[in-house]
C-alpha cells in the first residue's frame, strides 16, 4: 500500500538431514527446508503461483522449486529445498562423544530495520519436532535442539538492520569409535598388564611385548581415518591412545631392565646392607615378597651319635704305628698330616667362596623380582588413575555440552 511501510519477513526451517562434518575444513553440510513469509497473513485464500529466478553465491544441488506463491492481501510465501554447505566452529576436544553447536544466520545485505523485519513463523518446539519427524539422512549424527534468537546490530553506516540466528546442536553417534578404537585399545592394554605374570626367568617376556606393541600400532595406522583431523585441539582421545602407546613401551623397557639384571645378578658382588634393608625387607613385605629363610649351616650335618663315637681314620692308625716307631715316623706323619692340612683349608675356601657367591645370586635376583612387583604395582595405579581421569573429564564436559 505504501513504499515507507516496514516489511515482515517470517522465517521457518527444518532440518531435514545431516549431510556431514567436516572437522578439517569446520564445515558442516545440511539439507534444510526454508518457509519465508512476506507480509502478515490474514485468512484470505486466494493465491497466485508466480515464477521466480533465484540468485545464490554458490550452486545449490538440492530439488529447485521454481515458484513462489502471492496472496491476494499481498503476502508472499516462498518454500525450497536448500542444501548448505555453513562454516561451524567445531570442538573435538572430546571426540568422539562431542556435541557440536553449529549457526545459521539469516539477515538481508541491503534493507535496514526500518524497511525489514525478520521475525519466527513458528515456535522453536514446532521446528524441532518437525525437523526431528522428517530428517532422513543424518548419518553419525544425531540432531538433539534447534534454538534462535532475533538480533538488531548496528550498521556499518548508520541505522540497523535485523538477524535471525539458529543454533542447530548435533550429537555425534559414538558407537563406531568406541567399537573400533576404545575397546580394542582397552584389550590390549590388559593383555600387555597380565603379561607381567609372565616369569622374566624363564619365559621370554620382552619378546612377547614387542610383538603386542607392533600389533599395536599396525592397529593404530589401520584406523587413522577413523580419528578426525584438525589444527585447533588435540582430541582427548588421541590422549588415551598415544597414552596407551606409552604404557605399553615403558613396560617393555622394565621387562628388559629386569630381565639384564636377572641374568647378569652372578656377575655381581653382595649387594650392600643398605640395599638389603631397603629391598629385601621392607619394600619385599610391602610387595608380598619377602626374604626366604635360609640356613647358614646348611652344609654341615652333624649328628650327635657320630660326636659319641671313636673316629676311625687310616691317617690317624698310621699316627699311632709311626709313634711307636720312633721320632723319624713322627717326623713323616707330621709332613703327611700338616700337607692333609693344607688341602682341606683349600676346599673349604672354595666352599665358602662358593656359598657365599650362591647367596649373593639369591639376594640380588630376590632383589630383581621385588623392582619387577614394584614396578607391575605402578603400572596398575598408573593405568587405572589415568583412564578413571578420562573418563571423569569426559562425562563431565559430555553433561556440560
Amino acid at each position: 500500500m505504501n513504499i515507507t511501510t516496514v516489511t515482515n519477513v517470517g522465517l521457518f526451517l527444518i532440518v531435514f538431514g545431516i549431510m556431514g562434518v567436516d572437522e578439517k575444513a569446520q564445515l558442516l553440510t545440511t539439507l534444510l527446508w526454508s518457509d519465508i513469509q512476506i507480509g502478515k497473513p490474514i485468512s484470505d485464500i486466494k493465491v497466485l503461483r508466480l515464477g521466480m529466478h533465484r540468485y545464490r553465491m554458490d550452486e545449490n544441488t538440492a530439488p529447485n522449486v521454481p515458484y513462489t506463491y502471492m496472496h491476494s492481501d499481498g503476502t508472499v510465501s516462498d518454500s525450497q529445498p536448500i542444501k548448505a554447505v555453513t562454516s561451524c566452529r567445531l570442538d573435538i576436544y572430546l571426540f568422539p562423544f562431542d556435541i557440536q553447536n553449529c549457526t545459521l544466520t539469516f539477515n538481508s545485505f541491503t534493507l535496514k530495520s526500518n524497511a525489514l523485519q525478520l521475525y519466527l513463523a513458528g515456535t522453536l518446539e514446532r521446528m524441532f519436532e518437525y525437523s526431528k519427524s522428517m530428517t532422513a539422512t543424518m548419518g553419525e549424527w544425531e540432531l538433539i535442539g534447534i534454538t534462535a534468537k532475533k538480533y538488531t546490530l548496528p550498521s556499518t553506516a548508520s541505522g540497523f538492520y535485523d538477524e535471525i540466528r539458529f543454533h542447530i546442536s548435533l550429537r555425534r553417534q559414538a558407537m563406531l569409535y568406541v567399537v573400533n578404537l576404545l575397546l580394542p585399545s582397552c584389550f590390549l592394554i590388559t593383555v600387555d598388564l597380565f603379561s607381567f605374570i609372565l616369569p622374566p626367568k624363564e619365559v621370554d617376556r620382552s619378546l612377547f611385548k614387542m610383538t603386542l606393541i607392533l600389533g599395536y600400532t599396525v592397529f593404530l595406522l589401520i584406523m587413522n581415518d577413523l580419528l578426525p583431523v584438525t589444527g585447533n585441539d588435540i582430541p582427548l582421545i588421541n590422549v588415551f591412545l598415544s597414552m596407551c602407546l606409552t604404557m605399553m613401551v615403558g613396560s617393555l623397557l622394565e621387562t628388559i631392565v629386569v630381565t639384564s639384571f636377572l641374568h647378569g645378578s652372578s656377575n655381581y658382588s653382595r649387594a650392600p646392607r643398605w640395599i638389603r634393608v631397603l629391598f629385601l625387607k621392607i619394600l619385599g613385605r610391602l610387595v608380598c615378597l619377602p626374604p626366604k629363610p635360609r640356613d647358614r649351616n646348611d652344609t654341615v650335618i652333624q649328628n650327635p651319635v657320630t660326636q659319641e663315637m671313636p673316629v676311625y681314620s687310616p691317617v690317624t692308625e698310621e699316627y699311632k704305628t709311626l709313634e711307636q716307631k720312633g721320632p723319624l715316623g713322627e717326623d713323616k706323619t707330621l709332613q703327611e698330616l700338616r700337607s692333609l692340612g693344607r688341602v682341606l683349608q683349600a676346599i673349604r675356601l672354595q666352599v665358602e667362596q662358593h656359598l657365599s657367591k650362591s647367596l649373593s645370586t639369591e639376594e640380588w635376583i630376590q632383589i630383581g623380582l621385588i623392582i619387577d612387583r614394584l614396578l607391575f604395582i605402578l603400572y596398575i595405579i598408573f593405568i587405572t588413575v589415568s583412564f578413571i581421569t578420562i573418563i571423569i573429564i569426559w562425562v563431565v564436559s559430555y553433561n556440560a555440552a
